[in-house]
């Protein structure tokens, strides 16, 4: 059985909600308040560590620039130090969301599903409007609670928008490939990463990125019309549905949509469209001929 510290600052610790190869998060209360958070807790151990202490003010930093509801936020950041100043480990206090990952349990319907991407491109544009991209956009990265609410989670990537980064950061399977090149991030970055999740979403199936493909050699590349799209993996992904989401991922970020006001739009069409078929005269919303089997990656 694994041991559960009692108190973490000093705030009372309700239970263990998740755990990294390098950070545990826990929901803690105000024993004063008596207001829930979550806290991430990062222990350094050796000189590595002391990059994910990096992310974490770099999460606390960004996520004070905005309010949203599809933003996670944060409040407080701790950082303890030993008499020599040096890092011993550090406490982010955040909003606590009580919501389970795509990739933990993923929607059963493709209009649930479509929900879960105009949430997320919402938040996207807010973070956009004030000037930073989120540069991690990946299943684990967007929470859904029981009422369908949406929250991007982990700002530790995140940027202001036209930085270049000192080294490669992203997740192998939705990394842009700007990102692989270290060139100037943009918001056609998040464009992709929610374009390749939204890929995974529709199709179980991983997009090749120029990350993965560079793995099987080093002459490999991407070309567009070559990757496979989601209405020849899923015939149930409508056309225009598949367009947008290859336009999301284009390897050129100028062929990609404009901005997140026009991933949402689509998407909105999209799902209306979808809607439309199962209820045309607006009644009783019925049974959704797209959920089920398809989409049941639920655990």
């Amino acid at each position: 059985m694994t041991f559960m510290t009692k108190k973490l600052l000093h705030y009372d610790v309700l239970e263990q909600l998740g755990e990294g190869a390098h950070s545990t998060i826990y929901a803690v209360q105000d024993p004063t308040t008596r207001q829930v958070f979550a806290l991430k807790h990062v222990v350094r151990i050796n000189q590595k560590d002391l990059r994910f202490v990096e992310q974490m003010e770099t999460e606390f930093a960004i996520s004070k620039q905005f309010v949203h509801p599809n933003l996670r936020r944060t409040y407080d950041l701790k950082i303890s130090k030993s008499l020599l100043l040096k890092v011993n480990e550090a406490f982010l206090l955040m909003e606590l969301v009580r919501g389970k990952a795509l990739d933990q349990q993923l929607p059963g319907s493709m209009i649930e599903i479509l929900d879960v991407f105009i949430q997320s491109a919402g938040g996207l544009k807010a973070m956009h409007q004030a000037g930073y991209a989120h540069c991690d956009i990946k299943p684990n990265n967007i929470l859904r609670d029981a009422e369908g609410r949406v929250k991007i989670i982990d700002f530790g990537q995140s940027c202001k928008i036209g930085t270049i980064k000192e080294r490669i950061q992203g997740t192998p399977d939705y990394i842009a490939p700007e990102q692989v090149h270290r060139l100037p991030i943009s918001l056609q970055t998040d464009i992709f990463n929610l374009g390749a999740t939204l890929y995974w979403a529709l199709t179980d199936n991983k997009i090749p990125t120029l990350y993965t493909i560079n793995k099987k050699g080093e002459n490999s590349f991407l070309v567009d019309d070559r990757i496979t799209t989601p209405q020849e993996l899923n015939p149930r992904v409508p056309q225009g549905l598949s367009n947008l989401i290859m336009e999301m991922v284009s390897t050129v970020p100028k062929k990609r949509p404009t901005d997140m006001d026009t991933v949402i739009t689509r998407l909105e069409l999209a799902k209306h469209i979808l809607t439309r078929e199962l209820n045309p005269d607006a009644g009783d919303v019925g049974v959704d001929p797209y959920d089920s089997g398809f989409f049941s990656k639920q655990t």
